[in-house]
């Protein structure tokens, strides 16, 4: 069974006001994988950094939800390389692509996908709509990807 994070970088919202990430807790539940956190913390680099690290801890993936769009405020990519080791490029690009399918705007996201250690960390954006197209668009590769990172062949 899978492990997952959520991470939601947000000044404004609280962890009952994130709709985004409840629903992807919703998602992540039924694939049968287990949600091992779930935090909202502000906009802050050091603050997003900090909350990357406690929960690739604990888990095989974290996901990262709002913060990467092109605000000043908009820190998680950043925060995302502060502290991971390795360019995971083509799952933020599947992304993208997706959801270039229903809005041009998506060629502004700045999301990355990176790897500290055997974790994955993906960027998702803010909004409910977006971060579960994003996630339908890429969900079916997580175990796959899991099993690479911890050493599996192809």
């Amino acid at each position: 069974m899978l492990r997952l994070a959520i991470i939601t970088a947000s000044s404004t919202r609280t962890l009952a006001e994130d709709s985004a990430g409840t629903e992807l807790a919703q998602r992540i539940g039924a694939q049968g994988w287990q949600v091992v956190s779930h935090v909202v913390v502000k906009d802050q680099r050091e603050l997003i950094a900090r909350a990357i690290v406690a929960a690739a801890a604990d888990c095989d993936i974290v996901l990262t939800c709002g913060g990467s769009g092109l605000s000043l405020a908009d820190v998680t990519p950043e925060a995302t390389a502060d502290v991971c080791e390795r360019m995971v490029p083509g799952i933020a690009e599947a992304m993208r692509a997706a959801s270039m399918t229903k809005t041009r705007r998506a060629m502004l996201s700045r999301a990355v996908c990176m790897q500290r250690g055997r974790t994955l960390v993906i960027n998702l954006p803010g909004s409910l709509k977006a971060a579960t197209e994003c996630f339908d668009a890429i969900y079916d590769q997580f175990e796959h990807a899991v099993q690479m990172s911890a050493g599996a062949g192809h």
